[in-house]
């Protein structure tokens, strides 16, 4: 049977990867995104993009309530695979800090679908595609961070096991912690871009309280903040510090360390 697989979040960190990457074997996936008239607001955009798809990559819906919906669409339009990006250590979160991830990892594994969550730790390219790149750039990254080491995972390792989960029957069932080789600690890793780039970077360790404060001042809801603040809170008590070798095993090559990342990334 040919495989038929949609793609959410497409022109996205992950997405745009996995897209590259299925197409890299030979493969011709639908792209899912705002540009192409996918609307998660809007379920009635939802059935074009699924009919006689065989498989999907799926990223949570920020709204918790879209998930379930979208699962049963998928299954009544004959997906047999689903393969969820969420996030390391959801299972320790509370189910107030990222509802859309929570609800999305209920509805797939209820789900009569051949499923497959992938639990990733912060991504690399964080650094260097929005979220803290603005910061980055201009020289000074503000985190309610401390030194507890963060296995930063490369999304081109995201995206190959995805690509891998979407088109082969082995992984039905499975969740994956998906992370780089060891653990770094931000100080490390803000220290090591700004020797790549030559110029200075400092990093501000924040309480969680003026963290808040500048979200809020930044115009991100109160959810956001609060979101942002239990991934942290995550972090810092280390429920994401240890790394896996689920991209090793899976890729049979090593998980892309976060010094390779540095060198291809800032020259």
């Amino acid at each position: 049977m040919t495989e038929e697989i949609l793609v959410l979040g497409a022109t996205g960190k992950t997405g745009r990867r996995v897209v590259r990457t299925l197409e890299a074997a030979g493969l011709k996936p639908r792209k899912a995104s705002r540009a192409t008239g996918f609307d998660w607001n809007d379920p009635s955009t939802w059935k074009p993009f699924l009919h006689g798809a065989t498989a999907t990559y799926l990223i949570a819906p920020e709204d918790p309530s879209a998930a379930a919906p979208f699962v049963e669409q998928a299954a009544t339009a004959g997906v047999r695979r689903l393969v969820l990006l969420s996030g390391r250590g959801l299972d320790k979160t509370p189910p107030d800090v990222f509802q859309g991830m929570h609800a999305a990892e209920k509805a797939v594994r209820a789900s009569d679908l051949a499923w497959t969550v992938l639990r990733a730790n912060n991504f690399n390219q964080n650094f260097s595609e929005e979220i803290w790149q603005p910061e980055i750039e201009a020289g000074r990254l503000s985190l309610p961070v401390d030194d507890t080491p963060e296995p930063f995972v490369d999304v081109q390792d995201i995206a190959e096991v995805a690509a891998l989960a979407l088109t082969t029957d082995d992984h039905q069932g499975q969740t994956y912690d998906l992370t780089g080789p060891e653990g770094v600690t931000f100080t490390a890793a803000v220290s090591q871009i700004a020797a790549a780039t030559g110029r200075p970077i400092d990093l501000v360790k924040l309480t969680p309280a003026e963290y808040r404060e500048a979200l809020l001042a930044q115009g991100a809801p109160e959810e956001v903040a609060t979101e942002l603040n239990g991934m942290f809170e995550s972090m810092r008590a280390g429920h994401l510090a240890t790394p896996t070798n689920d991209v090793a095993r899976l890729l049979n090559r090593p998980a892309t360390s976060f010094e390779t990342y540095v060198s291809e990334t800032w020259r």
